[in-house]
């Protein structure tokens, strides 16, 4: 992919992003994030990595809309970002899939809410379903489907409303390893279809490198952004790339970047 430069290319950017929450228990603010500055450019796939607890979902709920910031500035597309929108979707890590709903039924939901649930809404609720690889499943219900054909659904359920921007939360961490890996190389080819902006949150660095142009790596609470990776890895990548040297040298400099503060933070307490 094309790599821009500057802020005119950003579809997403965050600049020195705070977000506290308040604990009502004892009467203070928590600082959860902590100067955030980092850019998406349109059509790129960004993966956050980061010590648990650390920040990064909190990042992403605020880039949902769901969570506000107490200080900086979150823009999309040069809008301030203060609320949920359509231009965005979020693909969470459980499906939550209402189970007296189809599969498209599912799909569908989200264009109902807004208001479009037309025939051609349903044809392209159709065509979504096919992209994720369910072609024949429209009609089945999700206590007949895997944990896999599952999460599948809740893809083509955010792909369907057609934000400008996909925000997947450890979509597959509640898959077992092997369902795992092969919605990661699904995954990318919907996105490559697609050519939606991602915004992606893991624990796992080979995920995070596998599907990536770059990985963000968030320090130990508070957030900030401790380093940022280009993955120079060509595309389209099959599972194999994983065992390729310069893969696993790019896994292995951002472990030892997160277990650094993983240390440090354990010194500190």
């Amino acid at each position: 992919m094309a790599k821009g430069d500057g802020a005119h290319s950003a579809r997403l950017q965050a600049r020195d992003v705070t977000i506290h929450y308040w604990l009502e228990r004892s009467n203070r603010p928590f600082l959860a994030v902590d100067g955030v500055s980092l850019d998406v450019r349109a059509g790129e796939f960004v993966s956050i990595v980061g010590p648990s607890g650390c920040g990064k979902t909190t990042f992403l709920n605020a880039v949902d809309g769901l969570v506000q910031i107490s200080g900086g500035s979150l823009t999309l597309d040069g809008r301030p970002i203060a609320k949920p929108g359509r231009d965005r979707a979020m693909v969470f890590q459980q499906p939550s899939l209402l189970p007296w709903r189809t599969v498209l039924g599912n799909v569908i939901y989200g264009l109902e809410l807004q208001g479009r649930s037309t025939a051609a809404a349903k044809e392209n609720a159709h065509r979504y379903i096919a992209l994720v690889g369910l072609h024949g499943f429209a009609d089945s219900f999700p206590s007949e489907l895997s944990g896999g054909m599952q999460q599948r659904v809740n893809l083509a359920r955010a792909l369907a409303v057609e934000p400008q921007m996909l925000l997947l939360d450890e979509p597959f961490a509640a898959l077992d390893a092997q369902t795992r890996e092969l919605m990661q190389a699904e995954l990318l080819g919907v996105w490559a279809e697609t050519k939606k902006t991602a915004l992606f949150i893991t624990h796992d660095i080979k995920e995070a490198v596998y599907l990536a142009d770059r990985v963000i790596v968030f320090s130990a609470r508070p957030a900030r952004v401790k380093q940022v990776l280009d993955i120079d890895l060509p595309r389209p990548r099959s599972l194999h790339v994983k065992r390729e040297q310069r893969f696993l040298d790019y896994e292995d400099e951002i472990w030892s970047s997160i277990e650094e503060e993983v240390r440090a933070a354990n010194r500190s307490v």
